[in-house]
Order: C-alpha cells, then sequence, then structure tokens
C-alpha cells in the first residue's frame, strides 16, 4: 500500500511540473496571440518605414502596436498575480505539512523509547508467559500485534508526508521560477513600450507643420467611411426585403417569426437553427484573417494622429500582410456582394438573422447564394497603393443593427 501511495505521489510531482490551471493555459494562449499579432504589426511597420509610405499611415500602425503591448502586459500581470496566489496556497500547505511531520516524527520517536524500555524491563515471552490464563495471553498477543502494526502505521504516515512535502516543494520551487521569467519579460515589454511611445511622439511632431492638410485629409476620409456606410445599411435592408420575399414564397405564412417587419429577417424553422447556433458562438468565432491586428476599433474613438477628432466605426478594421485571403467566421450563406467601388468589394454573408459583412476586397471568389463554410476563403484582400496597407473592414449585423464584432471573435 506504502509504495503504491509513494508512486503516486511521484507520479503527481513530475505532473506538477508541467500541468498549469486552466487560467494559466488560457493566458499564455492569449500572450501568444498577441506576440504574434505584435509580429505581424512590427513586419508591416518595418515594409512601409522602406517603402516611405505616409506618415499617417505609420502612427496609426505604431499605435496599434503600443495596444497591443500594453496589452500583453496587462496579460503578464494576470499571469503573475495567478501564480502569486498559487504560490502562496502552496506555502500554506507546505507549513501545514512540516506541522503535522513534526509532530508525527515526536510521537513515532516517543512511542521507539518506550518499547526500548519495556523491552529492557520485560520480553515478550515472559510477558505472554506470565499471563494467569490463555484469555489474557491471548488479549497480550493481540495487544502486542496492534502495538506493532500501530508502530508500522506511524512509520508509513511518516513517508507519505515527507513524500507529498516534497511534492509540494518541488512545485513552490517550479511556481518560483515561472514567476521570475514573466517578471524579467515585463520589465522588458515596459521597456519596449516606453521607446515605442518616443517613436510615436517623434513621428507625430514631424507632421505638425502639415496639420491642417492631415486633420482635412482625415474629415475626407470619414465623410467616405460615412458613404459607405450608408450604402451598406440600404444594400442590407434590400437584401432582408429579398430574403423575406423569397422565404414568402417557399413558405407562405408558415414562417417562426410572427412580425414582417422590412429591417428583420423572416426566420424559418432552419433559419431559426442556423441564428442560434451563430449567437452560441459568441467570443469563439475565428478572425476573417490568419494573421494580423486591430488597427481600428469598433464604435467612437479619438483619431490615434488627431485625438481632438471622434471618429466612428461600425466595425473593426483589421491590417494584414500583403496578399492575404478573407474568410468566413461561420458557415452560412452568401447574400450580397457588393462592389462599393471600382477597387473596393463587400461580401455579406447570412447565418440565420445574423449577416457578417467582409470590405475592401479587391477580388471575389464566391457567388450569391452559395454556401460557404467556416474559415473558408471568399475574396482577396486590397492592398492601397498609396499608404502599403492591407486591411479588411470587418461587420457583424442582427438584421440592420450593427454589434461590436469585438465581443465576437475569439480573444479581440
Amino acid at each position: 500500500m506504502i509504495k503504491s501511495v509513494l508512486t503516486f505521489l511521484l507520479i503527481l510531482s513530475s505532473m506538477f511540473l508541467f500541468a498549469q490551471s486552466d487560467a494559466q493555459k488560457k493566458l499564455e494562449k492569449r500572450k501568444e496571440q498577441l506576440l504574434e499579432e505584435i509580429r505581424v504589426n512590427e513586419r508591416i511597420l518595418q515594409e512601409n518605414k522602406k517603402k516611405e509610405k505616409s506618415v499617417v499611415n505609420v502612427i496609426q500602425q505604431q499605435k496599434a502596436k503600443i495596444d497591443l503591448r500594453e496589452k500583453l502586459i496587462q496579460t503578464n500581470e494576470k499571469q503573475a498575480k495567478l501564480l502569486n496566489d498559487d504560490i502562496y496556497t502552496n506555502q500554506i500547505k507546505i507549513n501545514k505539512l512540516k506541522r503535522e511531520l513534526e509532530v508525527l516524527k515526536e510521537d513515532y520517536a516517543n512511542m521507539i523509547v518506550k518499547s526500548y524500555k519495556s523491552r529492557s524491563e520485560r520480553s515478550r515471552a515472559m510477558f505472554l508467559l506470565s499471563s494467569e490464563n490463555f484469555t489474557q495471553a491471548y488479549k497480550r498477543v493481540q495487544y502486542m500485534k496492534q502495538y506493532a502494526d500501530y508502530r508500522k502505521t506511524q512509520g508509513d504516515e511518516i513517508n507519505v508526508k515527507s513524500a507529498e512535502l516534497e511534492v509540494y516543494n518541488v512545485k513552490l520551487s517550479a511556481l518560483k521560477t515561472e514567476k521570475e521569467k514573466i517578471i524579467q519579460a515585463q520589465e522588458k515589454e515596459k521597456l519596449v513600450l516606453v521607446q515605442e511611445k518616443q517613436e510615436q511622439e517623434k513621428l507625430v511632431k514631424s507632421i505638425k507643420k502639415d496639420q491642417k492638410k492631415i486633420v482635412a485629409e482625415i474629415k475626407k476620409k470619414q465623410q467616405e467611411a460615412k458613404d459607405i456606410d450608408k450604402k451598406i445599411q440600404k444594400a442590407i435592408r434590400d437584401a432582408i426585403a429579398a430574403e423575406n420575399k423569397k422565404t414568402a414564397k417557399k413558405t407562405g405564412t408558415k414562417t417562426t417569426s410572427t412580425g414582417s417587419s422590412p429591417s428583420k429577417i423572416v426566420l424559418t424553422a432552419e433559419g431559426k437553427i442556423e441564428s442560434d447556433n451563430f449567437k452560441s458562438n459568441r467570443g469563439k468565432l475565428p478572425w476573417p484573417v490568419e494573421k494580423g491586428f486591430v488597427s481600428l476599433k469598433f464604435g467612437d474613438q479619438p483619431h490615434p494622429v488627431q485625438p481632438t477628432l471622434i471618429i466612428h466605426s461600425n466595425g473593426v478594421e483589421i491590417t494584414t500582410e500583403s496578399g492575404s485571403s478573407a474568410r468566413s467566421v461561420f458557415a452560412g450563406e452568401v447574400m450580397l456582394i457588393q462592389v462599393l467601388s471600382p477597387i473596393n468589394k463587400a461580401v455579406y454573408i447570412k447565418h440565420g438573422d445574423f449577416i457578417t459583412v467582409y470590405q475592401n476586397l479587391s477580388t471575389v471568389s464566391v457567388n450569391k447564394g452559395d454556401k460557404v463554410g467556416l474559415k473558408q476563403a471568399i475574396g482577396r484582400i486590397r492592398t492601397n497603393e498609396s499608404t502599403g496597407k492591407t486591411a479588411i473592414k470587418f461587420s457583424v449585423l442582427q438584421n440592420d443593427s450593427f454589434l461590436n464584432p469585438q465581443s465576437w471573435l475569439y480573444n479581440m
């Protein structure tokens, strides 16, 4: 029995060296994703600097990299806190085991001394022979047996507690080593962050003389973005109306929706299932590109170059590498392909009454009505010739209402 317990504890000890808590694993995975986003950002940033592209674009990308670096530092801090908690918990267990072991060893030592004294005073044989009758002799035999068993049990318990203490000491040592690594990485990241912010300040100062021109350019782009948003909203309402007509023709009045709003998709039983499936994957959807980083968030926010200007975005902009493809974030049906400009196409994919929109595509590889699968390539992302930037604008809607994609995509 004691061998089995010791073997189990040794196995447990080796497991502690490699196993991490679920929270630590998630943080480690998140850290790897952030590091990959930073690497992609750095490659694109260096390419743009070499090609002497727009300083405004470089500033925007540098700002995105700073944001990623700050997220990485926050992730490191969370990891360090979890490790601190683990170290504290293990230290408490070690202290408890040490106290228990001291008590066991003291009791065992007293027992050995008592046993030795008893043996010197009277041998076991004499102890048995001095019995008055058979019953007393039997009871004395049982007593000696129980005493011997108790001594063995005490010795075994000491061995088990010692092995358990060794397990926790090994784990504690591993946790402290891991914490030290994270602290060192954290200090390095903080130094890099300071350097990046200083570089950002230099870039911002370098364009101050062209401030009026830049503000005018930003406002122009914002107006273009608003015009595109209007086109998208109109296209979605028209597409919803067309879908509802198709559903009515196919099923008559037999739908799961009782209303007939022109801005809401009338769901069939199958459409309701698709919608529920999409909704159940909130926060788990893959990104619409294989690699990239968020260069523009959803909603109202200060412009990275001119903080006094508030810009609005109905989706997220993800910058990626030149030549990258857009991919579907969930299985669905191509609802619409829209030409927003001669160089900007958009693909709309329906998932029940949810719609995902993929803008800024130079070419499209699907057709209206096609069924698409998870992560299926749907088109090539356009590279802006003047800035060298390759970015996709991704939106999520329920019917004609824009939702925040950052709450739908995994680890955004």
